[in-house]
């Protein structure tokens, strides 16, 4: 059963030092002078918190997107600030199942995954089409080397992309593999999430080796071991 601590904050369970500390300054509940000062400077410092997070997400994920230097930063810092505002209204919703900061860092994360998808459609690169098609048998356990002719190896991924997918499995797996559009991004597009996406390709991936399989492109050897 969820319980109620002073500050209006629903949770399950106790929570750790530092998270009530969180939660108590942040809340701000008091009108003296005391209590204002210390929820503003606890926003400081989840704001510089949230801010390190987006910088270090972003150097992980803005690849193919290649944002740097200012424009990086300013990213971070709309992130941040995004994150910011969506931790301080809903802080009734935090229920102690982890810590006060690793709660605080999912909102960053999500931000920083929303921002680098709209910014990938501002201008995406130029789709480079059969060729990429050509480039791709390897990814799934088949080395385009060990066949006569490569061509029909992609051939071969074409029609099982055709024959194999739903229309959301052909939608998503042409998008990431073939056109090379950022995971970010196609969630953006499709108002879609980041998981839903990975499921998606996972299944999609699982069907064509098989299908590949089925067809004598790949042994079962190799299916397992993709």
């Amino acid at each position: 059963m969820a319980r109620s601590t002073a500050a209006g904050v629903s949770r399950r369970g106790p929570l750790d030092a530092e998270s009530r500390e969180w939660l108590r300054c942040l809340a701000g509940t008091g009108r003296d002078a005391r209590s204002a000062a210390e929820r503003e400077q606890a926003l400081a410092r989840l704001h510089q918190l949230l801010l390190r997070a987006a910088h270090a997400e972003l150097r992980r994920r803005s690849h193919p997107v290649r944002i740097e230097g200012r424009e990086r930063d300013d990213l971070a810092h709309q992130a941040a600030d995004d994150a910011l505002l969506a931790i301080t209204s809903k802080l009734d919703r935090f229920r102690g199942d982890s810590r006060f900061t690793t709660w605080a860092y999912k909102f960053v994360i999500f931000e920083v995954s929303a921002k680098l998808g709209r910014h990938y459609w501002r201008d995406p690169p130029v789709q480079v089409g059969d060729e990429a098609w050509e480039r791709i048998p390897d990814r799934f356990g088949a080395d385009p080397a060990q066949h006569a002719e490569s061509r029909e190896l992609a051939g071969a991924l074409r029609r099982a992309v055709t024959e194999a997918l739903s229309e959301r499995q052909r939608r998503v797996f042409v998008a990431i593999i073939v056109d090379g559009i950022p995971l970010d991004a196609l969630a953006v597009e499709l108002g879609s999430t980041r998981n839903a996406i990975y499921k998606t390709m996972f299944d999609a991936r699982r069907k064509i080796r098989a299908h590949l399989v089925a067809h004598g492109y790949l042994h079962d050897e190799e299916l397992r071991k993709s």
